[in-house]
């Protein structure tokens, strides 16, 4: 089972791959029909019948070229290949997480690695989910799927561990609670980042800059509905990253006796929940600007990969689980 699930996580992150490459091609040769001229200028015509009336005639559009519908075609044929390579990345990805978890006879959260397997899957099946509901945001799945490969690749190549029996302090109910929620919430607020980020670029876009990242932006959806959907996911991730800061507060009063200590990880845990917490409030805040909240946003996703990333490999704390040494 432990070879199977390897094995499934790296067909997982080849078919993420195809998926970006296919988001690409979509991207670069856009999915909207394009006209090389709309209609011509009216020539105004002055009738020399009954009443020597005059009368505006608009010559009919130019027909769009076989060329150009072809393009069109073939970049919506890409980007419903890339969505269905992303869901049976998905699919690969999920089995990956359930024969890990059978061979180790328990959840796959107990070492870094299972812990961003498991989020990245949260992310791209929440993506998936926003993309039933609203088919207009496809092409956000190329930095979706490039953030895949990215997380995906680096806790295959670089934070992979062989399956061990779970530290002592980790064999509770509260492991199942806590980590559940905490794995939801950062998978909901890593999803959430994406349009953030697209926010931004479009909006820079939208406001006449044309240079690097502004220009990468110049087919991506909307400036206001990348806001929407950025404010959407956080607000709903929000509560459930409370619950769990929440309960893990009380696993840590019956596993050690105090509620909080300000171990490096309970730190960073209550410095995202603030910074989030923070573009909340700034977001239902009408003298803020949306660009600022959502930088706010951006901050918290920050600290969150501070939180597993930089907390696991350069502190040393009760929490330390990554499973790098």
């Amino acid at each position: 089972m432990s070879a199977l699930s390897d094995n499934l996580v790296t067909f997982a992150i080849l078919t993420y791959l195809i998926a970006m490459i296919s988001h690409a091609v979509e991207y670069a040769l856009g999915n909207a029909r394009t006209r090389v001229a709309v209609a011509s200028p009216a020539r105004e015509l002055v009738g020399a019948g009954v009443g020597g009336g005059g009368g505006v005639i608009a010559e009919p559009p130019a027909p769009v070229p076989p060329s150009a519908d072809a393009s069109a075609r073939r970049a919506r044929i890409a980007g419903l290949a890339a969505v269905g390579a992303t869901a049976l990345a998905a699919v690969l990805h999920l089995a990956a997480l359930v024969t890990r978890g059978l061979a180790a006879d328990r959840m796959p959260w107990g070492n870094m690695y299972e812990f961003v397997l498991t989020v990245t899957f949260i992310g791209v099946a929440a993506w998936l989910v926003v993309l039933w509901k609203r088919p207009t945001l496809r092409k956000l799945g190329l930095f979706l799927t490039l953030v895949m490969v990215l997380l995906v690749a680096t806790a295959e190549l670089v934070l992979y561990v062989p399956i061990v029996p779970l530290v002592p302090a980790l064999n509770s109910y509260w492991f199942v609670i806590h980590v559940s929620t905490i794995v939801f919430a950062s998978g909901i607020f890593l999803l959430g980042a994406v349009p953030a980020v697209g926010f931004l670029m479009r909006n820079g876009y939208e406001q006449g800059k044309r240079s690097f990242p502004y220009t990468l932006a110049k087919r991506l959806p909307g400036a206001v509905g990348l806001e929407r959907l950025t404010f959407a996911l956080h607000a709903f991730a929000f509560p459930v990253f409370t619950f769990a800061v929440i309960a893990g507060a009380i696993w840590a009063e019956a596993a050690w006796g105090r509620p909080w200590g300000w171990d490096p990880k309970e730190t960073w845990a209550f410095i995202s929940w603030v910074v989030y917490a923070g573009y909340l409030h700034a977001r239902a805040t009408p003298s803020v600007k949306r660009n600022v909240a959502t930088w706010i946003a951006v901050l918290g996703f920050l600290t969150m990969l501070m939180n597993l990333f930089g907390v696991n490999i350069f502190f040393t704390g009760l929490h330390s689980y990554g499973g790098l040494s």
